[in-house]
């Protein structure tokens, strides 16, 4: 029998908190370094809700969703398989606490994120401040 190597689907969540703050998680798995919340969709478990959920298991903040951002499936953007990767941008209240796989969660100004990142969230966040200042989404 033949076996099928499919890209597993994932979400990642960009979190905007006031005073233009985003969300970032430091992994406690590696790849180690910072990431956005996020993670695998469960069977049975739609896009939005797995976004919902991982954000609230990796920062403890209930988020609300704004917009799907954009999907990333380049086959090298996790080192350990091929995932494709929804993004959405969404908002919450309070302060983050890292738990489930973060060893910690904590908001950076959008204008000092930090260098080590994991995945290939540099170029997500990248494109999201192109997308805040211009208004133009990622061409394909």
């Amino acid at each position: 029998m033949a076996e099928y190597r499919n890209p597993k689907p994932t979400v990642d969540c960009i979190i905007e908190l006031a005073g233009e703050r985003i969300v970032l998680i430091r992994r406690k798995n590696p790849p180690v370094g910072w990431a956005l919340p996020g993670g695998f969709v469960d069977e049975g478990e739609s896009l939005e809700t797995a976004a919902v959920r991982e954000a609230k298991e990796e920062t403890g903040l209930t988020v609300k969703l704004v917009e799907q951002f954009h999907t990333y499936s380049d086959p090298k953007r996790d080192p350990r398989q091929h995932t494709i990767s929804t993004v959405y941008i969404g908002t919450a209240e309070g302060e983050p606490s890292g738990s489930d796989d973060a060893a910690e969660a904590k908001t950076f100004p959008s204008s000092a994120l930090p260098k080590d990142l994991c995945f290939d969230h540099g170029t997500i966040l990248s494109d999201y401040l192109a997308y805040k200042r211009t208004g133009q989404r990622r061409k394909l």
